[in-house]
Parts: structure tokens; C-alpha cells; sequence
């Protein structure tokens, strides 16, 4: 049986795959947690929320959507968590190049991996303790200096925005002293990262959820993967 920690976190994204797992790590290891999912279709975090003795709530928010990230907090305006866990991705075509690949397109993967889980870190932010952790799902793909093979030529750069918008983030709140991660989880068997990939999510997560408690009251901003180590920016 599970103790209860006292500890809360703040789940963005957590319907399926590296979301719905990073819920149900938190809660593992006694967590009290607020999950969302996107729209009003009961999901597999819905059932985990009946099985989890009242540790687990989840609400509903698109974040591509300012007004309903802007209610969310309204409705969670008198929680305090210590983790805030964004968790938010969409991809194309790996074959795609810029010679190709449609605006909407674009403009798709931008709003939803870059522009949307920060305007959610900024919104949400003062719901996070002054000593708690605020971490976004980013990935080894949008590393700059490690892209040496080309490849995902549309995704990448929407993660490399992410990073560079997170470190903007960081440098207009360098006084603050709560600690900040873009979290990289390897390349995972999801829906999003293929049956090819190389991890399972049970070997991805337990890593992720190890290096972020790892990092709690450190401060500053961080580039990690899910083994803890820093990722080239």
C-alpha cells in the first residue's frame, strides 16, 4: 500500500502515453495529483482516477486554447502544488522538410509543442510552491548541436523553440528560486514516438519522475533525460 507523501503535482497532458504514465508514477510513489486530459471523452486517466482512493483528479483543459487554460486555473486558484508537469506534444511526417510541408502544418506543430505549453507555464505558474519544480516534456530532437543527422526536420524545430522559450522564461525570472526542467525521455514506444522506438515507457518514466524529484530545490533551469543527464542545448 501506497503512503501518501503530502506532496502534490500538477499534470498538463496526461490522457495517454508519457502523460498518463507520469501520472501513475506520481501516484506510485504517494503523490496526490491533478491530471488533465483534452475534451470530455473519459480516457484510461479517468479510470485510474476511480482506482486511486481519491489521489487522483482529473480535469479537462486543451492548451492550445488561452480561455481554457485561463478557467483551469480559476478552478484551481486555491491549490498549491509542487510540481507543475507539462506534458504536451504532436508530430508530422519524420519525411517531411521544409521544401514540403504544408503551413498548417507548421503552424500546428509550433502552437502545440512550443507557444502552448509555455503560455500554460505562464499562466499556471503561481500555482507552484516557492521551493517546487516547474518541468515541460521537451526532447533529444530539439537539441541543436546534436542534430547531426537530419530527420523529424519539422518537429525538431518546434522543440528547439520550446527550449528557447523556456530559457527566455528563465532569464525574466532569474530571481526565482524554483527549479526549471526541459525534460528529454529518450525515444519512447508511444503513439506519438512509433513501435520502432527504442524504450518502453516503464523504462522512460520511473527515470524522468527519478531525475526531477533529483533536481527539487536546486533552482535554475536544466536541460536533462530521463538518466539525468544534461542534453547539448
Amino acid at each position: 500500500m501506497t503512503t501518501p507523501t503530502g506532496k502534490t503535482a500538477l499534470i498538463i497532458g496526461a490522457s495517454r502515453g508519457l502523460g498518463y504514465a507520469l501520472a501513475g508514477e506520481y501516484l506510485k510513489r504517494g503523490w496526490q495529483v491533478t491530471a488533465t486530459v483534452r475534451g470530455a471523452k473519459r480516457t484510461g486517466l479517468h479510470d485510474l482516477a476511480e482506482s486511486s482512493g481519491g489521489r487522483l483528479v482529473v480535469e479537462s483543459v486543451d492548451i492550445t486554447v488561452p480561455e481554457q487554460v485561463a478557467a483551469l486555473h480559476e478552478r484551481l486558484a486555491r491549490t498549491a502544488f509542487d510540481l507543475l508537469f507539462v506534458n504536451a506534444g504532436t508530430t508530422n511526417d519524420p519525411t517531411e522538410t521544409v521544401a514540403d510541408v504544408s503551413t498548417d502544418t507548421f503552424v500546428r506543430l509550433m502552437v502545440t509543442n512550443a507557444l502552448s505549453p509555455m503560455r500554460v507555464v505562464e499562466t499556471l505558474q503561481d500555482l507552484v510552491v516557492p521551493d517546487g519544480t516547474m518541468a515541460v516534456m521537451s526532447s533529444g530532437q530539439g537539441s541543436v548541436a546534436n542534430n547531426d543527422k537530419g530527420g523529424f526536420e519539422i518537429y525538431r524545430p518546434s522543440k528547439s523553440a520550446l527550449n528557447q522559450l523556456m530559457r527566455s522564461f528563465a532569464a525574466r525570472h532569474a530571481d526565482d528560486p524554483r527549479t526549471l526542467l526541459l525534460m528529454a525521455p529518450g525515444w519512447v514506444r508511444t503513439d506519438l514516438g512509433g513501435p520502432d522506438a527504442r524504450l518502453t515507457v516503464d523504462q522512460s518514466i520511473p527515470g524522468v519522475v527519478d531525475t526531477v524529484e533529483a533536481q527539487a530545490g536546486r533552482g535554475g533551469l536544466q536541460f536533462l533525460d530521463y538518466q539525468g543527464q544534461t542534453v547539448r542545448w
